[in-house]
């Protein structure tokens, strides 16, 4: 989401191949979709219900301006609940006099919730639209991620991101992060973005990067730094894939998936 924008980004329709071959809603069994077809349309589900699932795991509420907005009490982020808690005890027992600790998160829908971006534009992403949106609102923090990521830098961990947004987004960023409530400084130093046009002598692999290139040889980086990443967070298995942390957590997200 770029969020990873590494690649084109996906329709819905993808995820919903996923989901008639047995895949998850999201992460590497998604892959196997974008190389089957569908034998019959009796393996395809239907993409209204899937929609009103996805609703309904995100506990769709409507404002009074008709903005789609998750709910703190739904499934989702309950589940995401879940997941910070097991992180915040890890965390909380990590050797923490390693060489400088730090965390590293990715932005979208693992800081930042894209769901209302989402529903405004059908789950139809276009760099133009999200860049519209980015222009006019911020998204809300994925529930309990702000304070998550505050109490680490409290404990003494330094944050990092690592997105798939292009270099372009940095101050639409660095604003939305801020303004929803992450403490932690995302400057230059600790907030890296997709830069096409001049991609940094340590990524080999120049503006071709894979998202896994692109994201494990930022956390390779990092390393180089000095630092040790003792916990990587993000929505895509994309995200965490290529080592350089000492544990990953996987958010959970259906509504795409990023290679």
């Amino acid at each position: 989401m770029p969020r990873a924008r590494l690649s084109a980004r996906r329709s819905l329709a993808l995820t919903t191949a996923a989901v008639a071959l047995g895949a998850t809603f999201y992460g590497v069994g998604a892959a196997s979709a974008e190389n089957s077809a569908p034998r019959s349309d009796k393996e395809i589900p239907n993409l209204t219900n899937v929609v009103s699932d996805i609703k309904a795991y995100y506990g769709d509420t409507v404002d009074a301006s008709g903005e789609h907005f998750a709910s703190s009490t739904s499934n989702y982020a309950q589940q995401v609940a879940d997941i910070e808690s097991k992180a915040k005890s890890y965390l909380e027992h990590a050797d923490k006099h390693v060489a400088k600790p730090a965390i590293v998160l990715d932005v979208d829908d693992t800081s930042l919730l894209t769901y209302n971006y989402e529903l405004e534009v059908g789950f139809n992403y276009s760099s133009a639209s999200n860049q519209a949106y980015l222009d006019n609102k911020n998204m809300a923090p994925v529930f309990g991620m702000d304070a998550l990521t505050n109490w680490a830098a409290d404990q003494g961990y330094t944050v990092f991101w690592i997105t798939g947004r292009p270099e372009a987004q940095r101050a639409d960023t660095v604003r939305n992060l801020t303004a929803v409530g992450y403490k932690a400084p995302a400057d230059t130093a600790h907030l890296y973005l997709k830069n096409a046009a001049n991609p940094p002598a340590y990524l080999p692999c120049g503006s071709t990067c894979t998202t896994i290139d692109y994201k494990s040889g930022t956390r390779a980086h990092i390393e180089s730094l000095g630092y040790t990443i003792v916990a990587n967070f993000g929505d895509q298995y994309s995200d965490l894939s290529g080592g350089h942390a000492e544990k990953s957590y996987k958010l959970p997200n259906p509504m795409y998936y990023l290679p």
